[in-house]
């Protein structure tokens, strides 16, 4: 791919995310309620078995690693980046949209419950 054209598609991706976690955002909504209280909503019904099994079949650690180094886990909580749970259910639709993987909004969510519930523990 032409280098203009992958800069092309980043900055829609890059778009695409900011809409899905503005929609994923509580704050959206006109809703005051905390990140600890709206995680248990947003991942409500989460398959957290099939979150890990997507994790090791897409290879999202390898990929961490490759990204920040070490054993990759540097990646989930760059600077207060991910502060709700909403916004680390947009991250995960970014890694599935930028990298193509296929997933489902359920995949997604199933992913996001597995970070959540291994590396973020919003409520």
């Amino acid at each position: 791919m032409h280098p203009s054209r992958f800069s092309n598609v980043r900055a829609l991706a890059a778009v695409a995310t900011a809409i899905v976690v503005a929609i994923a955002s509580p704050a959206s909504f006109g809703q005051t309620a905390t990140a600890t209280a709206t995680a248990a909503a947003i991942f409500k019904g989460a398959d957290l078995a099939l979150g890990s099994q997507l994790i090791e079949e897409k290879a999202c650690t390898a990929c961490h690693v490759r990204q920040v180094g070490g054993d990759g886990s540097a990646i989930f909580r760059p600077k207060g980046r991910i502060s709700t749970p909403g916004y680390l259910r947009g991250m995960v639709e970014q890694c599935n949209t930028e990298l193509n993987l296929g997933m489902f909004p359920e995949e997604v969510n199933a992913v996001a419950a597995v970070l959540n519930r291994d590396h973020y523990r919003f409520k």
